[in-house]
């Protein structure tokens, strides 16, 4: 029994011995795995390199000033609509229709999300005809939208906010059932009411899936925006494309387009800078 004692004790400290450098080994190599430290201001370095190439393609000649004008060429364009405060005015009509659009479709989103995942009944009812919207192309929508509320503000409104609604209820919702069922026995053990529970655990577990159906929503709104802005608009930057496209004024076009670019780009970016920070408890592979 001695023996046998002194033996385990021995092949205890060998193993430990020989796990360590293997521990070690495994752990640089899990960092050599991963995506690496991040790089400074490299959120801006794909965009850059796009424009890089816009101007190197105009300067040797290489696109046609006819189909995409030069980066300086927009530049002043974009000048002279800022001088004559055209821009101003239709970008904020744009972001005012994209901004309330936006805070509705995520309101709404999550209260469906929560009853259809608290609640079977509440799935039942909800679910299908989310599934049944997410189907159907915003584009498909819009000519019944227009028989049903016309052709104004009402109707454009309405368009974004049912697009946006679906990827955070969609992403809300599958986060919310993943919630582990021990953190529910925890609340019912602790005699947690509904409106608690929601509170400190069903709303906290859903956040991931929620900032991940935000950064989809926050695009959508603006490629809905597009679309509606075409519609018998008389503001907003998808009309200064319409009539920039009757009258051939391509370079306008593009100072659209360069537009909606960045506001997608910068929602996204401050929609991440959010995330990060509400979700610093987390370590993920992108830490």
């Amino acid at each position: 029994m001695a023996v046998q004692t002194a033996d385990a004790g021995i092949f205890g400290r060998i193993t430990r011995t020989s796990s360590a450098p293997a521990l070690a080994t495994r752990r640089r190599t899990r960092r050599r795995l991963g995506p690496g430290r991040a790089i400074p201001f490299g959120a801006a370095l794909g965009p850059a390199l796009l424009v890089g190439a816009w101007v190197i393609g105009s300067a040797s000649g290489a696109l046609d000033p006819e189909t995409l004008p030069a980066p300086w060429t927009v530049a002043q364009t974009a000048g002279d609509l800022i001088a004559d405060g055209r821009l101003q005015s239709n970008l904020l009509t744009s972001l005012q229709r994209a901004g309330i659009s936006l805070v509705l479709g995520v309101v709404i989103g999550v209260v469906l999300a929560l009853i259809a995942g608290l609640s079977r009944l509440g799935e039942a009812l909800v679910d299908g005809p989310i599934q049944i919207k997410r189907s159907i192309p915003t584009l498909a929508l819009i000519p019944l939208f227009i028989v049903w509320f016309g052709i104004g503000e009402q109707m454009k409104l309405i368009v974004i906010t049912t697009s946006v609604l679906i990827p955070i209820y969609i992403n809300t919702h599958a986060q919310l059932r993943s919630v582990d069922a021990r953190y529910v026995e925890l609340a019912e053990t602790v005699g947690l009411s509904r409106a608690a529970f929601i509170r400190k655990i069903a709303l906290p577990g859903s956040l991931p899936g929620f900032f991940t159906g935000l950064r989809l929503a926050v695009t959508i709104s603006w490629l809905a925006l597009v679309v509606v802005e075409q519609v018998n608009a008389t503001s907003g930057i998808g009309y200064l494309m319409t009539q920039a496209r009757t009258y051939g004024q391509i370079d306008v076009i593009v100072v659209g387009l360069v537009i909606y670019g960045l506001l997608g780009l910068l929602g996204d970016l401050a929609v991440r800078t959010v995330e990060r920070k509400t979700l610093s408890w987390r370590q993920t592979l992108g830490d």
